[in-house]
């Protein structure tokens, strides 16, 4: 990590997921797309169902990067890497679908809830 900023109040630390378009997406049939779109909602959702995602979802828009980010997500594990390893088991993501990035995200503390979480536990 760059280093935790030095601020005088406390602050939440959450595992961010970034997904980006794959290579192979390009060149994949589109029913072979559709199905890994189809397998990566059930995957990001089987995250969440477990705890380990807390929120995901697309990303539309535009901006200047070439290869923009569709979709973000956060985690809360304490472990970029074991959030990596899950995203990473991701179908979509090993068939080259999406890539993923995840960094560590810090906030003030508790100026994020996710009521879905709170609701399914």
């Amino acid at each position: 990590m760059a280093g935790v900023p030095q601020v005088n109040f406390a602050l939440d630390t959450y595992e961010c997921i970034v997904l980006y378009p794959g290579a192979a997406g390009r060149v994949l049939p589109a029913e072979t797309v559709q199905r890994l779109q189809a397998e990566h909602a059930e995957h990001m959702q089987a995250l969440q169902r477990r705890g380990i995602i807390l929120v995901s979802g697309s990303i539309d828009g535009t901006t200047s990067n070439p290869e923009p980010p569709i979709g973000f997500g956060l985690a809360r594990t304490g472990s970029v890497e074991d959030v990596r390893s899950v995203v990473e088991a991701n179908p979509a993501v090993q068939a080259g679908l999406y890539r993923v990035d995840v960094l560590t995200f810090l906030c003030p503390a508790g100026s994020l809830e996710f009521p879905l979480v709170k609701a399914g536990s």
